[in-house]
């Protein structure tokens, strides 16, 4: 979504709970180059990925050589869940994009923060909050920064977000538990092609979206 348009809102503020992401953005926004040289000559290689795996959450390693791992994990896993090795042959250290992406975030404040603490301090009349929260019953496939996004914390968010100032837009999967809990809201359903189910192209994936407002 940040990277949909040039420019959203004079101040854009991107959240994420997952360390690792905030902080290959950062890099990317302070330190492209020497992120460049991190990856230089890596092969798309599955014992490169093991090791990466293991080893990119080494609290003594720097941002950078962090950050080089998890984009080289995200570049060479299967669906960039950063879970198992893709197998399928691309340049795993293909940065060409890092300047367009470095130019984009230019302006961004890039926050790591709980939710609830973000929600409550950039809440404004003005504001407009797009939420993208783990899909209700597939929480596990998400890095949540140790701590497993439970059904207290969609009911939760959704108890906060019946309360804000602004205006907030959600992304969810189609589960009758969310349509109860966002009772009231505006839900619209769509529809996508499951790329990740094993019949890919044919099975259609069903999502809400959601919003404060008409």
């Amino acid at each position: 979504m940040l990277f949909h348009k040039d420019r959203h809102a004079k101040l854009e503020v991107y959240n994420d709970i997952n360390s690792n992401l905030v902080n290959l953005f950062k890099c990317v926004k302070y330190h492209p180059n020497a992120i460049k040289d991190e990856l230089e000559n890596l092969l798309y290689s599955r014992e490169t990925f093991s090791f990466f795996k293991d080893m990119h959450k080494n609290p003594n390693l720097t941002d950078i050589q962090r950050a080089a791992m998890f984009f080289y994990l995200i570049r060479t896993s299967f669906a960039s869940k950063v879970v198992n090795f893709g197998s399928k042959h691309k340049d795993a250290t293909n940065t060409d994009r890092l300047a367009e992406i470095r130019e984009r975030l230019k302006a961004v404040v890039i926050e790591n923060k709980d939710f609830a603490a973000l929600i409550k301090q950039y809440d404004r009349p003005h504001t407009l909050f797009y939420c993208d929260p783990p899909y209700y019953g597939t929480e596990r496939y998400y890095d949540h920064g140790g701590a497993p996004f439970t059904k207290e914390m969609h009911q939760k968010l959704a108890e906060i977000l019946r309360n804000i100032k602004g205006r907030v837009i959600l992304s969810y999967n189609d589960d009758g538990f969310i349509r109860e809990l966002y009772k009231g809201f505006n839900i619209e359903e769509i529809s996508r092609q499951n790329n990740l189910s094993p019949t890919a192209g044919r099975e259609a994936y069903r999502e809400l979206i959601i919003r404060n407002y008409s």
